[in-house]
């Protein structure tokens, strides 16, 4: 059944900054706060708070609703007026890609934004080779780093790379690359293996703060899982006329 066509209460957690300013207007509406088990996730803030909130969460229904004192709104979504549409069901559903990096130790990390296996030092960049379904995709890359991205987090740090955005499949962008090559797509469905040439380097998923760390010659297999995290309200918490509030510095 759909979340919002059962008439019971829901039980929400709530997560994220200036919670005084949402938990009051939450009694407004059937739902009880809870901290485990929850049928649904209010991340209140900024992109990393719903990024935490997947960790803390994982696969559980989410709604981000940013914070009026952090993120000017536009008169069309205040906080109230966002909880009144998401309770009637009327916030659009989008469903999340979710990757997963797994190492040879069969250690594994989860994003819903992007993996990315960067440089441990500074002073040196990484190199590392990449295989797609088995077959070499590239042979070699002298880069700061590899990005992987879904299409939720090709937005955020593979936007400042390839200054670009995508709409289907998964991202690789690669930082500071020697051949100047800035990305490439590739279906979601690939089989992603990458192999660290020249280390040392650590991998992260999202603002999670567990780092996986990798020396010279280990394997990384990365791949789309094949369940989804959804997320109400999507083209609210993006909304290109609030963007351009917080973009201008209008309170």
């Amino acid at each position: 059944m759909e979340l919002f066509t059962d008439k019971r209460n829901l039980d929400i957690a709530v997560v994220g900054r200036n919670l005084d300013d949402l938990l009051p207007l939450l009694q407004e509406f059937p739902c009880r706060i809870v901290t485990e088990r929850p049928d649904l996730v209010i991340s209140h803030g900024g992109d990393g708070f719903l990024l935490g909130a997947e960790l803390q969460y994982p696969g559980v229904p989410k709604c981000a609703i940013r914070d009026k004192k952090n993120n000017p709104k536009c008169p069309r979504h205040s906080e109230h007026d966002t909880l009144t549409a998401l309770f009637a069901g009327k916030l659009r559903k989008t469903e999340l890609q979710i990757l997963r990096v797994t190492n040879a130790k069969g250690k594994s990390l989860d994003a819903i934004n992007d993996i990315t296996i960067e440089r441990s030092q500074i002073t040196s960049a990484i190199r590392y080779r990449i295989f797609l379904n088995g077959e070499c995709l590239r042979d070699q890359v002298v880069a700061d780093a590899l990005l992987i991205s879904t299409i939720f987090g090709s937005t955020g740090y593979f936007q400042s790379i390839t200054h670009g955005t995508f709409l289907s499949g998964i991202g690789l962008a690669y930082s500071n690359a020697t051949d100047l090559r800035s990305f490439q797509l590739i279906p979601e469905n690939s089989r992603l293996t990458v192999q660290l040439l020249r280390g040392p380097a650590r991998i992260i998923a999202d603002n999670n703060p567990e780092i996986l760390d990798a020396e010279t010659g280990e394997e990384f297999q990365i791949q789309v899982l094949p369940r989804k995290t959804t997320l109400y309200g999507l083209d609210i918490f993006r909304c290109p006329d609030c963007y351009d509030l917080r973009k201008h510095g209008i309170p």
